[in-house]
């Protein structure tokens, strides 16, 4: 949920749930394993909110959540209709997505149809370098939110002419924290993972792990140049979601798409 940064909650605090702030050792942070860490997620909210007691962030974090999968189901029941498959992709900025979803657009754009919804903060650019494949795509802008959310994704599928029995990709805004948290009515979450952004990230960021079924492990071709410890990458991940799938990938060359091809198909209809 977004009580982390604050978007969509930063005017819902009421007088009567404000904490002050205080310097004293009441609040549920966990001191013991490390003299030199302070850990705010111990609390039964996992997060501490300046102002918010974890009551009150629990309840704002239920609202917020059940009224997103309210919502999700309409667009799952809406896609599931026209038998379109849809596929949510998240990751930090700068893994490939994009890179990613050009490649498969372009490698299977003659077997099915494929449109793609765009989140990002600002500008359209990722929408614009999917429709030069010729795949339709809609950009949504999030401006200070960080994450899509399915009541968004609801008034992309309006600006779509989906094909029955079509893909659907959802590129997420670029944050590995709170895209985990939102169902936007997808099939799966597909976590991407670059080579260059370390080994230690499945454990740094469990929850968005955690939450996906496929991991691609992108960036392939530059294993050569890099200090990146595969087996510890591929031990974190399965360490916080021993039922992900990974693949080793290259939005450059190629190399491992077409396991994910064929992972696409052997769920497509199902």
């Amino acid at each position: 949920m977004c009580t982390v940064c604050g978007c969509s909650t930063a005017t819902i605090a009421h007088s009567a749930d404000v904490v002050p702030h205080t310097h004293d050792h009441d609040h549920d942070h966990d001191h013991d394993h490390d003299a030199e860490t302070i850990d705010f997620g111990k609390g039964a909210a996992g997060v501490d909110v300046a102002g918010l007691s974890q009551g009150r962030t629990i309840r704002i974090e239920r609202d917020i959540l059940s009224k997103n999968a309210a919502f999700a189901d309409a667009n799952r029941a809406r896609l599931r209709a026209k038998h379109i498959f849809a596929l949510n992709f998240v990751s930090s900025p700068g893994s490939g997505k994009t890179s990613l979803l050009v490649r498969t657009i372009n490698d299977m754009k003659a077997r099915c149809s494929i449109a793609v919804i765009e989140g990002d903060q600002q500008t359209s650019r990722d929408a614009e370098r999917i429709r030069a494949t010729g795949a339709p795509a809609v950009q949504v802008n999030t401006g200070k939110g960080c994450h899509l959310d399915a009541h968004m994704i609801g008034h992309a599928l309006d600006r779509l002419s989906l094909e029955p029995d079509s893909l659907l990709f959802i590129e997420n805004v670029g944050n590995l924290v709170c895209p985990a948290a939102f169902d936007l009515g997808e099939a799966h979450k597909v976590v991407v993972l670059s080579v260059t952004e370390g080994e230690d990230k499945p454990l740094k960021y469990p929850d968005m792990f955690a939450a996906a079924d496929l991991m691609l492990l992108n960036k392939a071709d530059l294993l050569p140049h890099l200090d990146f410890d595969m087996q510890a990458c591929l031990t974190a991940a399965l360490r916080v979601n021993p039922n992900i799938e990974i693949m080793i990938v290259s939005a450059r060359t190629g190399e491992g798409l077409a396991a994910f091809y064929a992972w696409i198909d052997a769920r497509v209809g199902g």
